[in-house]
């Protein structure tokens, strides 16, 4: 027997009454009612993943699930924001219930890991495409910005490049000699909800990594009017992906791979010895406008531009 809409939603999604202070009622009438907090606003941001353009058509639907939420949840970690609700749009060619189980295990693990409540959404009939709108609170004035950057500014950013990039390429018949952090990094990226939230009051601009180093620091450098160097030497990176750039030569790589998830970030360099754990320094912010990088003792231009879907 086919399985109605809200029986589908009843079944694998309205799991429990929220759990955040925040929000007053979910899943089960024609809208959620949320309580903002005085003296916060409101982050908002949506992402739309779709088979054959952003995830297989044999992707695992349990590591998808993390997936979609955890790059909604990037994008907020970017603003400094603390993530309270989300909501879900899912357009499917069929009902499948193990699948479906499989994807709502992956996608509510992940929100309880973050005290994040799925409030409402929708389901439709048609080619697999998955929607997430993800609503988080900052306090007045504080959101972290692309166009705050300061010339003198270290960049850091918050964990390893490339790792992603790479775990693409095992997908595509690359071989790796110990894929396992490789394909997580892929599959499963970890949104810097912790990390975005202790870098209010000490970062100037932040952004996450979804398209690259070099493609998104450029927003940063765009947004604020400056331009900055890099140093290669210093770039964060594991030794699968340091054994990959010796057997292939492509540098460029852990540049241009998106889909990290880390955040990049500048700060000033008195408040670098109050970032959290983990950070690693890249290169700083300076007048002149571009993108170059050390590498070698010799100082190249680099340009970059994220995925385009209409390009």
């Amino acid at each position: 027997m086919a399985v109605a809409e809200f029986d589908l939603i009843r079944r694998y999604f309205a799991v429990h009454a929220p759990q955040h202070p925040f929000n007053q009622l979910g899943i089960g009438d024609d809208c959620a009612l949320l309580n903002i907090p005085s003296g916060h606003q409101l982050a908002v941001t949506a992402d739309t993943m779709v088979e054959n353009v952003h995830f297989f058509a044999d992707a695992d639907p349990e590591l998808l699930g993390h997936k979609l939420l955890a790059v909604n949840l990037s994008d907020l970690a970017a603003m400094g924001a603390e993530p309270f609700a989300v909501t879900l749009a899912l357009t499917l060619p069929k009902v499948d219930e193990t699948w479906l189980q499989a994807f709502s295990r992956g996608f509510i693990n992940l929100a309880r890991q973050h005290n994040v409540d799925l409030v409402g959404g929708d389901t439709t009939s048609g080619p697999l495409t998955l929607t997430v709108q993800a609503m988080g609170v900052v306090p007045q004035g504080k959101a972290l910005l692309r166009s705050g950057a300061q010339v003198g500014d270290l960049i850091y950013v918050t964990g390893p490049l490339g790792n992603a990039g790479l775990g693409l390429k095992l997908h595509q018949g690359v071989k790796c000699a110990d894929p396992r952090l490789i394909l997580r990094s892929f599959n499963q990226p970890r949104p810097r909800v912790a990390e975005g939230l202790a870098l209010r009051g000490l970062a100037n601009a932040c952004i996450d990594i979804s398209d690259g180093l070099a493609a998104d620091l450029g927003h940063i450098l765009e947004s604020s009017g400056v331009g900055a160097c890099l140093q290669w030497d210093s770039l964060p990176l594991s030794q699968q992906v340091q054994e990959y750039i010796e057997h292939s030569g492509n540098w460029r790589m852990p540049l241009t791979a998106g889909d990290d998830y880390e955040l990049c970030f500048t700060v000033p360099a008195n408040f670098t010895q109050a970032l959290p754990a983990g950070c690693h320094y890249v290169g700083e912010i300076q007048t002149k406008a571009g993108l170059r990088i050390v590498r070698a003792g010799r100082v190249e231009t680099f340009e970059a531009k994220g995925f385009e879907h209409f390009s």
